[in-house]
């Protein structure tokens, strides 16, 4: 499929416009804390604990320190464990797909403890366990 003149036009503004919020000048693995430092051509600087990010969670500190930045400034890509993030995402708390933030949601949600929540399981257990789902018509 062809891209015309306007779409690539688009495109670039779109790049400009994510830019003007702040890219990454440069990143690293702080081995202490575990986390990735990211510093912002803004000033700012932000960190992130690697559990948090999809593709980081049991990697070597070593795979880790190996981090590359795109030439837009927008990601971050460790070329030994084949794991990129996308800053603006990291930024708004998005830290994978939607796949797996969905089971990390589900598993925090599953280790919960709650007295509403024993109560249910309880009330679950007298009545023979979960409810079987009915076949929609």
């Amino acid at each position: 499929m062809a891209q015309s003149e306007l779409e690539l036009d688009h495109a670039e503004q779109q790049m400009i416009d994510l830019r003007s919020s702040g890219y990454a000048i440069s990143a690293r693995y702080d081995r202490r804390k575990s986390r990735i430092v990211v510093d912002l051509n803004t000033g700012v600087q932000f960190a992130f604990p690697t559990q948090m990010a999809e593709g980081l969670y049991d990697a070597s500190p070593e795979s880790l320190a190996d981090i590359e930045i795109s030439p837009a400034g927008l990601g971050l890509r460790w070329p030994q464990l084949d794991a990129d993030v996308y800053i603006p995402a990291i930024l708004q708390g998005i830290f994978g797909s939607k796949t797996w933030m969905a089971q990390q949601l589900g598993a925090t949600g599953g280790r919960a403890r709650s007295k509403a929540k024993a109560s249910a399981s309880r009330e679950n257990g007298r009545r023979g366990g979960r409810p079987k789902k009915s076949a929609a018509a």
